[in-house]
């Protein structure tokens, strides 16, 4: 008996329609992240000839699904509706929801997201990413709760997404880490801060320095108002953590030459919460941090990992083969997601 499914008997007669459904909506969707932008933006982003963002803009904007100001074209309010009317749809028809599901079965874990793209080849995909890591955020999030956060670029794209909720607004946002590098921007402690600015919410920082020698970190966590910050990490309701490459990672954190040697020789190519994996997920080296531990991460009851990009598919892989809680939430692009897939 024919197997009725509406939208596959759609796409055996309109075959070409999955295609200008995906272009139309990546075409909005890059709009709606990185608006007001100009033609020249999507054409890098999506990688599409002059010609055929031309076509599209003019039927956006005859269908009111955008508008075009002084500083650029923008997404309208109806804009945004139909994004989200039509998203599990672009999932389906990009061929992203199956591959989250393969993924989730790869990493065994709770959830995957897929954005597309690719992080190493344009900001739009990190924006994506930041967006759905803020809505899964608000859909989670309840009342009083606290919420660990990591730095990073990537964890860095949700600040544009968050916003006065009943229950975002309620949140303590704690650094889940100390000062690394010279990067302010993306530090723990400047996240948590612009974080709960936009949601008006409450925060905690942990002004020190990441990486300290033994002697330093005994006497630091004797400290009061240390320890008034390392007591939420036993109780922290989410976490929202970048997972990043060793190298990037190790240079980073100024490691000295002995330590890069290690992770060349032990052959480190992912990192998280200060701890270093190879391909197999084995820990090969950690540093002396001040911040939320492992053990502590895997007791929460939310967490949620965002990280992109070609390049950094073997640290995911490694992070999540080092036995991750199960509750995690991966929310990666398509770039990413494939050279995992492909291996």
């Amino acid at each position: 008996m024919y197997n009725r499914n509406p939208q596959g008997a759609v796409q055996l007669l309109v075959p070409e329609l999955s295609s200008i459904i995906e272009l139309r909506y990546r075409i909005l969707q890059t709009i709606a992240v990185a608006g007001p932008i100009g033609r020249r933006m999507i054409l890098d982003t999506l990688n599409i000839s002059e010609r055929t963002v031309r076509n599209e803009i003019t039927v956006l904007n005859n269908q009111k699904l955008i508008e075009t100001t002084q500083k650029g074209m923008v997404c309208t309010s109806k804009g945004y509706e139909i994004l989200e009317e039509l998203k599990e749809t672009f999932q389906e028809v990009s061929g992203l929801s199956s591959k989250e599901k393969r993924l989730e079965q790869i990493l065994g874990i709770k959830k995957v997201i897929i954005v597309p793209g690719n992080v190493n080849d344009d900001n739009g995909s990190q924006q994506l990413i930041g967006k759905e890591a803020s809505d899964y955020l608000t859909s989670i999030a309840k009342k009083d709760q606290t919420v660990a956060i990591t730095g990073g670029s990537t964890v860095a794209a949700l600040t544009n997404f968050l916003s006065p909720t009943k229950s975002l607004s309620t949140l303590t946002f704690v650094a889940a880490r100390g000062s690394l590098g010279n990067e302010m921007n993306q530090q723990a402690n400047t996240l948590v801060s612009q974080f709960a600015l936009k949601c008006g919410a409450e925060f905690r920082t942990l002004y020190l320095p990441e990486n300290l020698s033994e002697t330093a970190f005994a006497t630091m966590i004797q400290e009061p108002i240390v320890k008034e910050v390392l007591d939420f990490y036993d109780d922290i309701d989410i976490v929202i953590h970048g997972i990043g490459s060793a190298k990037e990672m190790a240079y980073r954190r100024n490691s000295s030459d002995a330590i890069m040697n290690k992770l060349d020789e032990k052959k480190a190519v992912g990192e998280a919460f200060g701890y270093y994996f190879n391909e197999l997920g084995e820990i090969i080296y950690r540093i002396n941090t001040i911040g939320i531990q492992l053990e502590q991460v895997k007791q929460s009851p939310h967490i949620i990992a965002v990280a992109g990009g070609t390049l950094k598919a073997k640290a995911i892989q490694a992070y999540f083969k080092n036995d991750a809680a199960k509750q995690t939430v991966l929310i990666t692009d398509e770039a990413a997601a494939n050279a995992i897939l492909d291996q």
